[in-house]
């Protein structure tokens, strides 16, 4: 495995790549790797010859009183699962080379970055945006991928490389989960131990929100009230949002009534535990 620090040099490795006909595969983090990353390395090298994977605590994307000083930062324990787990080549990015003196260049996507985690949390999609931009016209990949769990995220880049014709698939690979049901993030180390017994009942809502839906419920509050009900939030956990969107769009739905066929429904949740938010989604075809 080849790990880099200067994006020149990971320009010019990764040109040769395409230069000599290789597919190459792109996965951008911010570090504090887990198997769910892992399993996004394997996808690439499952589908490319040449999987790349950048670690880069990006400070845009945080706001105000956010978690960017204590996000956690195992750069040697993050470069020894890149190299177990086959990665070409890891690069770390500094926040001096990717926002230089006198930066002023903003991507910013629109009307699917501003709900949910859009609203909660204003400066965060225009800087995934515009990071992401950068590291993808630096690596020029055929494919990158992305964990379904941040759900928005997901088609806030999918919008912006179509839209800007990026040339780059994006892919989408499912969540991974604890055997509880919790889905892997790299902020569960925040959780202490009765946030993380409680943890799990974000899945159970989701779940039974679904079921409701595959019953036939078509009503958003009911939708919501059944996830709420099942949730039970308290002081152990507390809900930043609880939304029932247009799975493609995020629309919402205006009447209360969701709509059948398209892409379907997507159930999305943001719950505070403890120190931690987490995030979680389920999509549903009515």
């Amino acid at each position: 495995m080849i790990v880099l620090e200067s994006l020149e040099a990971v320009r010019n490795l990764c040109e040769r790549y395409v230069s000599a006909g290789l597919s190459v595969g792109f996965v951008p983090t911010m570090g504090a790797l887990h198997a769910g990353h892992v399993s996004l390395f394997r996808q690439s090298r499952c589908e490319c010859e040449k999987t790349v994977v950048s670690i880069f605590v990006n400070p845009t994307q945080f706001g105000p009183g956010e978690d960017f000083a204590s996000y956690p930062r195992p750069r040697e324990a993050d470069t020894e699962l890149c190299r177990g787990a086959g990665v070409d080549l890891l690069f770390f990015a500094s926040a001096g080379e990717v926002y230089p003196e006198g930066f002023q260049t903003w991507v910013t996507v629109g009307e699917v970055s501003k709900p949910l985690c859009g609203k909660s949390r204003p400066v965060h999609f225009r800087g995934v945006a515009t990071v992401v931009t950068q590291l993808l016209s630096i690596v020029t990949p055929h494919r990158a991928y992305f964990g379904e769990k941040d759900y928005q995220q997901c088609l806030v880049v999918q919008r912006l490389a179509q839209d800007l014709h990026l040339g780059c698939s994006i892919r989408i690979c499912p969540t991974l989960r604890e055997p509880d049901g919790l889905a892997m993030s790299s902020r569960n180390q925040y959780l202490d131990p009765r946030s993380r017994r409680s943890a799990p009942r974000i899945r159970q809502a989701l779940l039974a929100a679904r079921d409701l839906v595959l019953a036939g419920e078509t009503q958003v509050e009911r939708i919501l009230d059944r996830l709420r009900s099942v949730l039970e939030p308290g002081e152990d956990l507390r809900i930043d949002y609880a939304e029932v969107r247009d799975a493609s769009t995020l629309e919402d739905f205006g009447d209360g009534v969701i709509r059948r066929g398209g892409a379907g429904i997507v159930i999305a949740v943001a719950v505070i535990a403890g120190r931690a938010r987490l995030i979680d989604n389920i999509v549903v075809q009515p």
